[in-house]
């Protein structure tokens, strides 16, 4: 479902969508797309920030009270701090206007990929790729080999596990793994995710990948946005 007051635009992304095979839905406000949401359930809503009636951040944490389905944030700004915000408010991926139709569908397939494979919070194991998190016993493999963990590395493993594919901002993993009380201390995870990357073979990031200035996210294939 796409949420966008810009008729030319959402006519674009109709018609290139659907040449993908997606069943395409699209509304013009946010009331509309809170109603529509809850009543297709879709896949993925792609949602812009700039709605008539109100702010497309707003409609996110709506649907974040009651559903987890993906949200595409689409925005003329690519101001950090607004990015953060979403980031913090639920969204899974941020796009920034102009975009490309193939930027947007890759988009799309790595956040509905990432959705058929989350692991929910009670589940005893997430797998990740390469990587296995017991989640009962604090043990990690990778490439079936043993990973020596302290605590707090792998409770930091653990959450982007849980998120695989989202960026998670630094102050999501701040308050889920050191509590609300440090949400500023981001020096923290730096030092963790270093060490990870450490044991995990990971020198490059390309699994803990940095999003500069927002966070991290732990890619579960190599190749995704």
């Amino acid at each position: 479902m796409i949420v966008d007051d810009d008729r030319s635009l959402l006519r674009a992304l109709r018609l290139g969508l659907q040449s993908e095979g997606h069943e395409v839905t699209t509304v013009e406000t946010g009331e509309q797309g809170l109603a529509q949401t809850a009543l297709l359930a879709p896949d993925v809503v792609v949602l812009d920030i700039g709605l008539p009636d109100m702010d497309g951040l707003t409609v996110c944490h709506r649907i974040r009270e009651w559903s987890d389905v993906p949200i595409i944030i689409l925005s003329a700004t690519g101001d950090e701090n607004r990015k953060i915000e979403a980031l913090d408010g639920g969204a899974n991926d941020y796009v920034t206007k102009p975009f490309s139709m193939g930027e947007l569908e890759a988009r799309i397939r790595v956040v509905v990929r990432n959705r058929m494979t989350e692991v929910a919070e009670g589940e005893s194991a997430i797998s990740c790729g390469p990587l296995e998190i017991d989640l009962m016993h604090h043990d990690v493999r990778y490439e079936g080999k043993d990973v020596a963990l302290t605590s707090k590395e792998f409770e930091v493993l653990s959450f982007l596990a849980r998120h695989a594919g989202r960026t998670c901002t630094h102050q999501m993993i701040l308050s889920a793994v050191w509590g609300v009380g440090y949400t500023k201390e981001a020096q923290y995870i730096h030092a963790y995710v270093h060490r990870l990357r450490q044991k995990l073979n990971d020198d490059e990031g390309l699994m803990l990948r940095t999003v500069p200035g927002i966070g991290y996210t732990l890619e579960c294939a190599s190749g995704d946005l």
